[in-house]
């Protein structure tokens, strides 16, 4: 049976090109395996069978079967005359072998017989033979047979890979010197690569200072130094780049100039400008000439960090070394000119370009058209991207996912929808950024219905919704208040395979909070932690603001102190809505403890904390307190906004204190601060409540000749007043006005209007004034 199995395993093995032998120690493991399932041992002689089966196609692997095995040769191709000597030299200490005596050249000859014997011989790590362990554990006799291999680099490589991973070797800078050595003198550089990068894995990077060290013949530590930048480059490890180039430099030996661009493009990916600078002046120094794509690097560098006078005396230099720009250099210098403001520099570059008969391209227009709608300039930008087609280059996806972008930013939905219709006639095809910033687009201006036909849309075209696809969709229904629909899209999501983030959550804690549900904000907030998601400060904030709007500071100062022990602290933007909050639930003191304590984590108070501690002090009576933190924002150089103003304006206006109030709301247009409908209610209400009612119509009328238009509040002051003067037509007037530019009442204005009414009676006078005074009257009297 056991001869059977192994036929058939040996079978199977050479059908399908898998050496199943190779593996002496399995072989050996799988027959007494079997044996013991059959539950007896077999003797020598019975097993000495199994070789003459399996190894009819390969005698040489019966000899070393039976080494292994220690069987007697029963093979009828073995050699009897040498099985007898082996027996002889085995019974006689004198003639038998012993590795410990083995010459250089024993041991070389040893490895060419193996391999001629076995050609899997030293390929597999479960290839094994014990004659090799006295070189393995020797690493002085290790370096010495490799060397004597050396005219056979290939089977000197098989042999050290082999070695290097068996139990026992010791690794070395020394060895793997050597065999790089060997390979670099016959320039097999694609083997030596593999080596090297086994160098850099192991951390043996002081073979840098073995190979300068004259170890191997200069020749060969060239090639292999400038191998080993190169892997270090491909790996981005700047600082051991720059070690070895150093070291390379001042030991007189040149990098190739590739390497050297390698280690230019490495700093430049990780903001080391300065070095870069370094490496480019040693480059200088030691006569490496630097190419076209030293210069591109370089500019594209000093551009990155905005130095531009430093990237425009490089380009000056290079013109006077003889390198002329090429159309990538000018694209880095459109680009740089463009990311740094310089927009008549980059048209001016493009005009030199095309005068030098060089090709202008999308990524040539692409860094300028952006640069423009950055700066609100969408139609210059709109007019590049027409001069770029007129000069023979076609826009790209990235052109075209630009200009939607800032269209849908400035709420030109129809440009923007205009632009993707283009995209689709030019045979571009629209990625998931297109289709992003459209969504995002109709979300901002409130139209869900074309939002979710584009994403329907993006599916039917096979392409898969990203995080920030239903995270853009989920704000759009929070914006409308629509939380249930929100929840039901987050619910969708999660089956679709995309996990809600710490944004989506976010979002529908604040859509919560700002629709007063504020028992489902603590739900999404309290399922964000259960799903193991950490809130970031955006989060933690929003957390803030909902403990504040339930009256709960104690849980919002919890909130603030555990985002501090989570490693967020606390950012200006927490301070001002804590600041806020408290001076919302009248807590003015703790507010302005707040306020102080932001200096202390290294905060300056801006514009919005000056004008949430002085609305808190005015609110409050705390007028002089609330002047002396306006004149001290004043004295730290920021700039009141029309929100502080406002504040003030109406804090004196309240008080009857109009001189002030004039005061600043002239100080305010000086400053070029335009005020808006809350200032002109807050001066309106002031007259209203001092019984001034001519000097609240002066204003009211200017704010609708500045095109303001008066809302709810507005007419309903004016309602107000007049009714308290007995001034009813007027007031009926106001109310009437009110209705045709769609504001609809509510119930303050209904006070108002009917003050003077019993409540009971309220109800019916606003349904005969809306229903028979305002409305049709045959409809009236159907309904009655």
């Amino acid at each position: 049976m056991v001869i059977l199995l192994l036929s058939i395993l040996d079978y199977v093995g050479r059908r399908y090109n898998f050496e199943f032998w190779s593996s002496l120690r399995s072989l050996q493991f799988l027959t007494f395996t079997v044996l013991k399932v059959k539950g007896r041992t077999l003797h020598l002689e019975e097993l000495s069978v199994i070789p003459t089966v399996l190894c009819l196609y390969d005698p040489w692997q019966l000899q070393t079967l039976h080494d292994v095995l220690q069987l007697p040769s029963k093979h009828p191709y073995s050699n009897g005359k040498k099985a007898k000597e082996k027996e002889r030299t085995k019974d006689n200490p004198k003639t038998s072998i012993n590795h410990n005596t083995f010459s250089v050249t024993d041991f070389e000859k040893l490895i060419y017989k193996t391999i001629k014997r076995n050609r899997w011989a030293f390929t597999h790590n479960f290839w094994v033979s014990d004659r090799f362990q006295p070189i393995i554990v020797d690493p002085d006799l290790f370096l010495v047979v490799l060397n004597s291999i050396r005219k056979r680099p290939r089977v000197a490589l098989r042999f050290f890979r082999w070695a290097e991973i068996q139990p026992g070797f010791k690794r070395s800078e020394f060895a793997f010197c050597t065999i790089l050595e060997i390979l670099a003198d016959r320039n097999l550089m694609r083997s030596a690569h593999s080596v090297m990068e086994k160098v850099v894995n192991c951390d043996l990077h002081g073979i840098v200072d073995i190979l300068i060290g004259g170890y191997v013949n200069s020749e060969a530590s060239n090639k292999l130094l400038d191998l080993l930048l190169w892997i270090y480059t491909k790996a981005s490890m700047a600082e051991l780049c720059l070690l070895t180039f150093d070291k390379m430099t001042r030991n007189g030996f040149l990098p190739n100039v590739k390497n050297c661009n390698r280690i230019l493009r490495v700093l430049q990916d990780k903001d080391l400008v300065n070095k870069a600078k370094d490496v480019y002046k040693a480059m200088n120094e030691f006569g490496i000439q630097p190419t076209i794509v030293t210069y591109n690097t370089l500019l594209d560098s000093f551009f990155k960090e905005g130095e531009v006078r430093e990237a425009l005396g490089l380009l000056s230099e290079m013109q006077q070394r003889g390198c002329a720009p090429n159309d990538v250099t000018y694209n880095v210098l459109i680009n740089g000119c463009s990311r740094t403001g310089e927009l008549n520099q980059a048209k001016d570059l493009i005009g030199e370009m095309l005068n030098r008969g060089l090709k202008v391209s999308a990524f040539t227009y692409n860094p300028l058209i952006f640069a423009y709608c950055k700066m609100g300039k969408l139609v210059e930008a709109l007019e590049l991207g027409n001069e770029m087609e007129s000069r023979g280059a076609s826009p790209t996806v990235a052109t075209y996912n630009t200009f939607m972008n800032w269209l849908c930013k400035w709420g030109d939905m129809a440009e923007a929808r205009k632009q993707f219709y283009d995209m689709l006639r030019k045979n571009l095809v629209p990625d998931i950024l297109s289709y992003n910033t459209l969504i995002y687009g109709y979300c901002r201006v409130s139209n869900l219905r074309e939002a979710f036909l584009l994403f329907d849309d993006l599916r039917f075209k096979r392409l898969f919704p990203t995080i920030v696809t239903y995270n853009t969709l989920i704000d759009g229904l929070c914006r409308l208040g629509d939380l249930e629909e929100a929840r039901k899209l987050k619910e969708e999501m999660i089956h679709q395979g995309v996990f809600p983030d710490v944004c989506t959550y976010t979002i529908l804690v604040i859509g919560s909070c700002k629709m007063g549900n504020l028992m489902m904000a603590k739900e999404f907030f309290y399922e964000m932690l259960r799903k193991g998601l950490q809130p970031d400060c955006y989060a933690y904030t929003t957390g803030i603001v909902r403990e504040l709007m339930c009256n709960d500071t104690s849980k919002a100062f919890s909130l603030q102190e555990e985002m501090r022990a989570k490693g967020f602290p606390p950012n200006l933007i927490t301070y001002n809505v804590l600041v806020d909050g408290l001076c919302k639930l009248g807590n003015v003191d703790e507010a302005y403890g707040v306020f102080q304590k932001m200096a202390q984590d290294g905060l300056a108070p801006d514009h919005v904390s000056y004008t949430s501690v002085i609305h808190g002090h005015s609110e409050n009576g705390r007028l002089k307190e609330a002047m002396k933190l306006f004149y001290q924002m004043l004295d730290r150089g920021l700039s009141p906004t029309v929100v502080t103003y406002t504040v003030l304006i109406h804090a004196h206006a309240s008080k009857r204190r109009f001189e002030q109030a004039f005061m600043f709301f002239s100080e305010m247009q000086e400053k070029g601060v335009s005020p808006n409908v809350i200032t002109y209610n807050a001066l309106i209400n002031g007259f209203c409540k001092e019984g001034r009612i001519d000097q609240a119509y002066r204003f009211f009328d200017e704010m609708e000749e500045k095109g303001l238009s008066p809302n709810k509040y507005t007419y309903t002051l004016l309602i107000s007043e007049n009714c308290n003067l007995g001034n009813w037509n007027e007031a009926l007037r106001l109310y009437i006005q009110m209705l045709e530019t769609g504001i609809q009442p509510d119930s303050y204005t209904h006070t108002a209007l009917f003050k003077l009414l019993p409540k009971d009676c309220m109800s019916r006078a606003i349904w005969f004034l809306e229903n028979v005074v305002l409305g049709d009257g045959d409809t009236a009297e159907r309904k009655g």
